[in-house]
């Protein structure tokens, strides 16, 4: 079976799963556009995305202020096994159904929020080090409504920074437009 939000996470998670198997060693001490992240802090933050969203999928609460490291032996492996449980666990129809209890939001968004994680921190990542990245051109199309809406929200809670500006002949449906609605410089 399969969901809107499932079909969504397989066309994103791959393409971030390449950006986080092409880090170094030696990278994990660089800076990520993602404030106040190193690329160590932002992967073990993502592995805690989608290891707490496969819980949130089934109505699970999560504790959030546990901060284990996952870069250990083969975390490129696992974070790709994760990754693949995150898209299995919100595959169930029943997922998107009624609120989260741990986060009191609608489990569509909650779904979506798991979606905006993998799509924007793979940039960030990708630009910390280097690498070339093309989101999943239907996720960037369904999270400009997402940042729309959680974004006074999540700007008073310091999860986006103010928007930045963004050029005007651009797609305001673009991964750019999307990026700087979080407060990201994409250029």
């Amino acid at each position: 079976m399969a969901t809107h939000t499932s079909d969504l996470l397989a066309a994103a998670a791959p393409r971030t799963v390449d950006v986080v198997r092409g880090i170094a060693d030696d990278q994990l001490d660089l800076p990520t556009p993602c404030r106040d992240y190193l690329v160590r802090d932002l992967l073990n933050h993502l592995f805690e995305v989608v290891v707490n969203f496969q819980e949130l999928a089934v109505k699970r609460p999560v504790e959030w202020s546990e901060k284990p490291d996952h870069l250990a032996d083969g975390w490129r492996d696992r974070f790709e096994t994760e990754t693949g449980r995150l898209i299995a666990a919100w595959s169930d129809p029943s997922t998107l159904e009624g609120l989260s209890p741990g986060m009191g939001m609608p489990q569509t968004v909650v779904g979506g929020m798991a979606l905006l994680d993998l799509t924007v921190h793979g940039w960030d990542l990708a630009v910390a080090t280097g690498q070339a990245y093309e989101p999943a051109p239907e996720a960037v199309a369904e999270l400009h409504g997402l940042v729309e809406q959680l974004g006074p929200t999540a700007r008073k809670m310091g999860v986006f920074a103010d928007p930045t500006p963004t050029p005007t002949t651009q797609d305001p449906k673009n991964l750019h437009h999307l990026l700087a609605h979080t407060g990201r410089t994409p250029t």
